[in-house]
Formats: structure tokens, sequence, C-alpha cells
């Protein structure tokens, strides 16, 4: 039996898998929620996409009414909604789920202070630093804004449309704002870090696809303190670190 996948794709990660099913002949539905991720799956051959955002019943329904044999959530690593949704979903509609997730990164340095969630790495990076430079994307960056006004905040986000025109609604200056796509190389790390006079270095573990390995190693080179956000802990039923590992899951289910 051809199995049909819908597979939540919101990262580069997530892309190369979809497109990775889709040339093992599974029958693959990504789902993204951005014009960017849509684009970059349309080039992939063979694949069919849902652009539009879902919640917990529409998830299910989909799943139903498109006879999915099994969900494979590769969204973001704190992406925490999406995961919950996608799990209960796969739960109320009978079908497999297995979550796919890249390996966290370990890196040794002393200077690293792991925190729970956004608020409490506000709270610390104000502990550390005046210039505080933020390479958490632009979804919670309204909580440093908020929390931080006194600071003097760089956030490194997407350059896109879409999230120049928050950063300026949030009342970033130009001079505040580094839009870029990495990941990037340590000595660009380093020079970017250097350019904005940064204090402490705001990040998430987000893999090395995600670059959190040369934002560790260019703050090490500068001695620069980085608070780290943990990813969120979530049950799943099923869980793989590696394309291989999602592929033996879905030939043995």
């Amino acid at each position: 039996m051809n199995k049909k996948i819908f597979l939540i794709a919101g990262t580069e990660d997530g892309r190369r898998l979809a497109q990775l099913l889709s040339e093992k002949n599974f029958d693959v539905t990504a789902s993204v929620v951005s014009d960017y991720g849509r684009k970059l799956l349309e080039s992939c051959a063979g694949i069919k996409i849902n652009d539009k955002a879902l919640g917990r019943d529409e998830l299910e329904k989909i799943l139903r009414e498109g006879k999915f044999n099994c969900l494979v959530d590769a969204s973001h690593p704190y992406a925490k909604n999406i995961s919950a949704n996608a799990t209960a979903a796969a739960q109320a509609a009978k079908i497999f789920y297995v979550r796919y997730e890249r390996a966290e990164i370990f890196f040794d340095y002393e200077k690293i202070f792991r925190v729970e969630n956004f608020e409490e790495a506000a709270l610390k990076a104000s502990q550390l630093g005046k210039n505080i430079y933020l390479t958490t994307g632009s979804r919670n960056l309204k909580i440093f804004v908020d929390l931080l006004k006194d600071f003097n905040l760089t956030a490194r986000v997407l350059p896109t449309a879409e999230v120049l025109s928050l950063c300026e609604n949030f009342g970033l200056t130009p001079k505040q704002i580094v839009a870029m796509q990495g990941p990037f190389s340590t000595e660009l790390n380093v020079e970017l870090f250097r350019h904005a006079k940064a204090d402490v270095v705001v990040t998430k573990n987000s893999g090395k696809i995600g670059g959190a390995d040369t934002k560790l190693a260019a703050a090490k080179i500068l001695n620069l303190p980085v608070v780290m956000i943990d990813r969120p802990k979530i049950f799943y039923p099923n869980t793989a670190e590696t394309f291989d590992d999602v592929l033996k899951f879905l030939e043995e289910f």
C-alpha cells in the first residue's frame, strides 16, 4: 500500500524530509504556514502542499477526510503548540504519529546560561549586559521588546517584508534590525556580534542546521555570555533524530 503521509514541514530539514519521502514513493502532503515556505516546497516535485494554518480540529478533519496513514511532525523544535495539536489530532484520527526533531547541540562553554522560556531569557539577559543581541527570530520578539525597554536590542530576523513590518510595528529602528538568512559561519557571527557591540547573545538550541553551533563558537571567541532557551518539554509517542529513523518508523508501523 502506498502510505499517505501528512508532514508538518515548517523548517529547512522538514522540507528536505518531505522531498526524501516523496522520492521514496510515499504520497506526501506537506504543510507550511508562510509564503516563503510554500515557494520553497513548490520546487519539490510530487509533493502536495497545504499552506493554511491549521488548528487541532482542522488538522484532525484533514487527516480523516484525506485518509492519511501517518502524520510526520517536522515542525520547529520550539513550535510547542503545533506539536501539541499534531499529537492530539493524530490520536483522535487514529493514525500513526512520528516526531522528527533535529539533534540538540552540546557545547563546552562556561558562559552559557540555560533558561526555560523567553520571559526568563529576557530577565537573564538584562542581568548580563546593556547591548542584547537576539538570534531567536521574530515569533517571540515582542516579549523582548516589551520586557527590555531600557536596553539596546539588536534583532536578527529573516529578510521578508512580513517580518520587517513586524519589527517596525514593534518600534525597532533599522539600526536595531539585522535582516539576513542563516545559518552563518562562526567568522560572520563574530563580525556581526562585534558590529552590534553585543554584551550578551540570546539564542535557542535549534541544532546545527539552525546555526546554534556557530553562534556559540563565535560567542566563546568574543568571551560573550549566552542565554540559551531550552527546548519545550513535550511528550511525543514516537521520536526520530534522523531521516533514516523516520523511514524505519514508516516502514514498520
